[in-house]
């Protein structure tokens, strides 16, 4: 059932995602001029955020700051409960720490990648269920491939 003047929930996923692959385009499309959007400047921070029952929290604000700079990041939940952050990053920042807020809770995150590794996505996964956070950087990958592929 469609409401009048809103968009249902496929069409606005497609649309996202149709969003997301004009911005992976440009990216890939980009001169050295704009060296910086390649992945060793990236760092995502993706997770869900859920009730203490597992149910997503939808519509939830997502803050990551860069405690170094005080640069903020901002985002939302979406209807399954995932949110994504992507940073500024670069190679220099190993070490970094970032702060993430969703609504009434946070997490600190220390930055973690390879810098030699310029290929591979940098990021970590961190989910908030219930009054606990958790930092799952090994499903850090195959979240964030999910997501794309959506």
């Amino acid at each position: 059932m469609t409401v009048v003047g809103t968009l249902p929930y496929t069409e606005r996923v497609i649309g996202k995602f149709a969003g997301i692959l004009a911005f992976l385009f440009l990216l890939i499309a980009a001169s050295e001029a704009f060296a910086e959007h390649e992945v060793h400047y990236r760092y995502t921070v993706l997770g869900y955020l859920k009730d203490a029952r597992g149910k997503p929290r939808a519509g939830v604000p997502v803050e990551l700051v860069r405690e170094k700079t005080g640069f903020s990041y901002l985002g939302e939940s979406d209807r399954a409960g995932l949110y994504v952050i992507v940073a500024r990053l670069g190679d220099e920042s190993v070490g970094e720490r970032l702060a993430l807020r969703a609504g009434d809770q946070s997490a600190s995150i220390t930055v973690r990648f390879d810098p030699q590794n310029r290929t591979q996505e940098r990021g970590t996964r961190i989910d908030f269920v219930g009054s606990k956070t958790m930092e799952r950087p090994t499903w850090f990958l195959a979240t964030l491939k999910r997501f794309v592929s959506e």
